[in-house]
């Protein structure tokens, strides 16, 4: 009798021992899947800036757009950004500038978990622009009278450095809005004619060696697959 009492305590050892085991098996899958699938993206988010189309109609210097995306890694953001610029200044002297640029870059979101990939973030951009530019320049001589000067800078490169922070919130099914604060410097461009370039598309003026922007975006966001409810 106590050998099959022994026998039986014995198994329900073995049991319970190996339901434990089997228990923290799956529980260790289910982990290491959930730590795989986290780096996979579950959206794509598009967006245009509302100022710059704003600023474009109520003034006659400036016109311009700007598009950007970013992909969800995680708890980062990778983003891109292109836009047009143009400026036509006249005080008298005249000057004009128009040309594309791009930025690209990584934020990191600090909501974790948001199942709506709301974010509030700080990152970093890589900003390039490629413009032309003139300027015709009138001035008067006690000898020679009217003197005209004529420079321009033609498809010449920029490139700068940025900081970023903003949020992004969702309003209502996939529209999102939000606003990027740009630090912007470390600016260097690579014209060869004796004009020294005035404004550069994305970056702005040129007179300091730092500078800051700003945009107010409106977001469309395209899932692509279903966020994972986050462990307890």
């Amino acid at each position: 009798m106590f050998k099959s009492l022994t026998i039986k305590i014995l198994l329900l050892v073995f049991c319970t021992a190996t339901w434990t085991l089997a228990q923290q098996a799956d529980s260790d899958v289910v982990k290491t899947s959930a730590a795989h699938t986290k780096f996979i993206p579950t959206g794509i988010r598009f967006g245009a800036d509302v100022l710059a189309v704003v600023r474009g109609a109520t003034t006659t210097s400036f016109s311009g757009w700007e598009v950007s995306a970013d992909v969800d890694v995680h708890r980062y953001f990778v983003v891109a950004e292109y836009g047009y610029w143009e400026r036509n200044y006249t005080t008298p002297d005249q000057y004009n500038n128009d040309g594309t640029y791009y930025r690209a870059g990584v934020d990191v979101n600090f909501l974790k978990n948001d199942p709506d990939k709301n974010a509030f973030f700080i990152g970093a951009r890589y900003g390039h622009a490629t413009f032309s530019e003139h300027l015709v320049i009138e001035t008067t001589d006690p000898v020679w009278g009217v003197v005209t000067s004529d420079e321009s800078n033609v498809n010449i490169n920029g490139r700068w450095f940025e900081l970023t922070t903003g949020i992004k919130v969702k309003m209502w099914k996939m529209i999102w809005m939000g606003y990027t604060a740009r630090f912007k410097f470390g600016l260097n461009t690579n014209e060869t004619a004796p004009l020294v370039p005035h404004d550069v598309p994305g970056y702005g003026n040129t007179d300091k060696a730092t500078t800051w922007g700003f945009n107010y975006q409106l977001f469309f966001r395209l899932p692509v697959r279903t966020q994972p409810k986050p462990a307890n």
